[in-house]
């Protein structure tokens, strides 16, 4: 697959480009290609083991670490199968043996999803180990078939990929040969390779994305023996430098894509809105009944001397529930007002956009006026318009001709402020509201209904960890508001796992009825409206809103207390005039789905009841339960599950029960979710953007690599002298790719 020419340099006859089909024949490419995605020679290369069993160091069961990643090789002596009785799906108890000692795990799933275990069969086997009830057992199992143990043998360290029914680990590692071999990479590493010879000349081959000098710097191996050391290691050493080297690339080509996005949001120019003495914010902050946090001061100042540059404002500003984002806001609309500009406010409901309408207005008191907001002796008011696509048309009409005329200078709106026709006089400022509901095509739409790029607040009330926020939102400057207003009441949160204690269920119902007998009132959240969205079995066995809120009727479970509903199929109006119900006390309870989990204030809600808690992911629980406790009273949280002891997504709903801290959780939630399930699959569909970088482990190496990617494009914005790198953003990280780069 290669040719020596007289002067020693190797000339691939392939290249990381080299369609698969080219490599494997057609029928082998489409399998791959469909099975995980990979089309070319470097995406199956990119393709790395998920583990290695080196048999040589094989571990005796009875010695296995526990709280710790092990790989090893058994035998199945048993299983075991049954059918969940709390939901669809089956659980299969697995035991395996080493020839003296016994390990049981279980593994959850449909029916089917186990059928290729058999007993007798010898597999190498991962996972982390735990104990449970004295037994050791293993969290996260994952299990390859192997044919022998002297098949095995043929390697130092056997690799074990990521594999599906239809391409198992040993057939991925058959394509990865063929890779390897059409690349003129030898197929085993060793130290020897560097001694001079073809395997040398064909790593200095392979073509570079890291430029040479930071390879140096970070001690990294090239490309090509990084290839070698993962799929062909002697060890696992040998294999974990090639890894580091490959997520050191991940890193360098996301990082180097932000900071792309940075420079140029850098040249772009801006109508500075600074201080104006004198002006309405001064007038707002004398009024306040309160002093402000220091956080929210903090954050204030900052925000103002951005808003005071000739280049657009980008910020990301995070804070928990509660902790004045919209105050912090408010005073940055101000400012922007008092320099003659205008105000967006987007929020991602029309509940939460009348909402926040009416809370500026109460908030503004006085300085909330009808009158023309640009007046020649300066402003004495502001008027605040709301957009929603539901509103009456003259209405509608009228907001939109004060946000064309200038005349409103605080414009506060869903989606409808993004349809064509929407103007403004002069926007400045641009904040979005929980921004993981607002795409970064819509975000830039609202960018181009200025005159000039506007500055862009996008505020978020789930934590995000440094890493997260540097891989995420690495192109947006990162504000935190630490703190809460001083008055807020403790929250309280536990698990009421009723697979483990069915009595719990009726004693769950009992809490809410005592919660309403002393005068409050509760949110019951169902992850599904009705039937006809249980569109397979292991959603039917789910409750929903208006499952759950017949049964309380006929039952009369909560009696006499009125029962409210509220789910994302109601019309707008129905929709508000339901939690106008609720917020004035005329029902007791509401059952609703995630509707409620941003910008529903009720101060007198104290309990809240998620029912298949397990359903939810940590941010969006921490969420739903900052709706209660907003009053002179403290919250409880109920997370209801009937998962079965063991299941891994309990580890979650533990995580959530034992901390309020926003910030805490998210660090659980990178530990706890896939990568992929952090960053998501691009929009069109394509691979996976990260594959190695894990955001919880990695988060020094993103910190090297962000700062390598800024001193690049510092040099070199275009990455003309870097074409490596230059295609790896362009081919994983293109336009159609970059929403991701906006995702929560």
């Amino acid at each position: 697959m290669q040719e020596l020419f007289p002067d020693g340099l190797v000339r691939m006859t392939h290249t990381l480009a080299t369609p698969l089909k080219d490599l494997l024949g057609t029928r082998t490419a489409n399998l791959i290609s469909a099975e995980i995605g990979a089309a070319t020679a470097e995406d199956l290369l990119l393709w790395v083991p998920r583990s290695y069993v080196p048999l040589g160091e094989r571990s005796s069961l009875g010695e296995l670490p526990i709280d710790q990643d092990v790989s090893f090789v058994a035998e199945i002596a048993a299983l075991s199968t049954r059918r969940l009785h709390t939901r669809k799906g089956t659980m299969t108890e697995v035991t395996v043996t080493d020839g003296v000692d016994e390990l049981t795990f279980s593994l959850f799933g449909h029916h089917k999803a186990h059928s290729g275990l058999e007993v007798g069969a010898l597999g190498l086997l991962s996972g982390t180990t735990s104990l449970y009830r004295d037994r050791i057992t293993l969290k996260n199992p994952k299990f390859a078939a192997l044919t022998s143990e002297e098949d095995a043998e043929r390697l130092g360290a056997v690799p074990i990929y990521p594999a599906t029914a239809k391409l198992p680990s040993r057939s991925i590692e058959t394509a990865v040969g063929f890779a390897l071999e059409a690349l003129g990479l030898p197929s085993l590493y060793t130290p020897e390779d560097f001694a001079g010879g073809d395997a040398s000349r064909a790593f200095a081959a392979v073509p570079d994305p890291i430029p040479d000098d930071i390879r140096q710097e970070k001690r990294l191996v090239g490309l090509g023996e990084a290839f070698v050391r993962v799929h062909r290691p002697k060890d696992r050493a040998e294999a974990a430098e090639g890894i580091k080297r490959l997520r050191w690339q991940e890193a360098l080509v996301l990082q180097a894509a932000l900071a792309q996005r940075r420079h140029s949001a850098r040249l772009k120019q801006a109508v500075p809105r600074p201080p104006v003495s004198g002006g309405l914010l001064s007038s707002f902050d004398a009024s306040l009944p309160f002093d402000l946090t220091p956080g929210q001061r903090e954050t204030g100042q900052r925000l103002s001397a951005g808003l005071a540059e000739s280049h657009p404002l980008n910020v990301l500003l995070q804070g928990e529930v509660g902790s004045g984002k919209t105050l912090v806001a408010l005073r940055a609309m101000l400012q922007t007002v008092d320099a003659g500009g205008q105000a967006v406010l987007l929020a991602p409901t029309e509940v939460l956009a009348q909402q926040h309408a009416e809370n500026i207005r109460s908030l503004l008191g006085p300085l909330h006026d009808e009158g023309t907001l640009f007046a020649g002796a300066g402003p004495v008011g502001v008027r605040v318009a709301c957009v929603t696509g539901s509103m009456p048309v003259p209405a509608r009409r009228e907001a939109l001709l004060q946000a064309a005329a200038g005349t409103a200078g605080i414009v506060v709106g869903t989606h409808a402020l993004l349809s064509d026709g929407v103007s403004f006089a002069d926007l400045g400022l641009v904040v979005v509201d929980e921004q993981h509901r607002f795409g970064v095509e819509q975000r830039d739409a609202l960018r181009h209904l200025g005159q000039h790029p506007p500055h862009m607040l996008v505020m978020t009330a789930t934590p995000i960890p440094r890493t997260v926020a540097m891989s995420v939102f690495g192109d947006l400057e990162l504000l935190t508001l630490d703190g809460l207003p001083g008055g807020r009441q403790p929250l309280s949160t536990f698990v009421a796992p009723l697979a483990d204690h069915p009595s719990w269920e009726p004693r769950v119902w009992a809490r809410a009825k005592e919660e309403m007998d002393a005068g409050r009132q509760v949110f019951v959240v169902a992850s599904r409206i009705g039937s006809a969205d249980a569109p397979d079995d292991d959603v039917a066995g789910t409750a929903s809103v208006e499952e759950v809120y017949a049964w309380l009727q006929a039952e009369q479970i909560l009696a006499p207390h009125a029962v409210e509903i509220l789910h994302g199929a109601m019309s707008p109006k129905e929709k508000a005039a339901a939690m106008d119900r609720f917020a004035s006390g005329e029902a007791g309870a509401m059952v609703a789905t995630t509707v409620i989990e941003v910008g529903v204030d009720v101060p007198n809600a104290t309990l809240m009841i998620i029912l298949d808690a397990d359903r939810f992911g940590i941010s969006q629980l921490h969420q739903l339960r900052g709706r209660v406790g907003r009053g002179s009273h403290g919250g409880t949280c109920l997370l209801v599950t009937r998962l079965e002891h063991g299941h891994p997504s309990r580890e979650r709903l533990d995580a959530v029960a034992q901390t309020t801290d926003g910030f805490e959780l998210a660090e659980a939630d990178v530990r706890l979710r896939k990568e992929g399930d952090i960053l998501g699959t691009a929009q069109s569909g394509g691979r996976r953007t990260l594959r190695l970088l894990s955001l919880g482990r990695d988060g020094s190496l993103i910190e090297e690599a962000r700062s390598a990617a800024a001193r690049i494009v510092e040099a070199d914005p275009a990455l003309a002298d870097h074409p490596e790198l230059a295609r790896l953003i362009a081919e994983r990280l293109g336009e159609e790719k970059a929403a991701f780069l906006d995702r929560n």
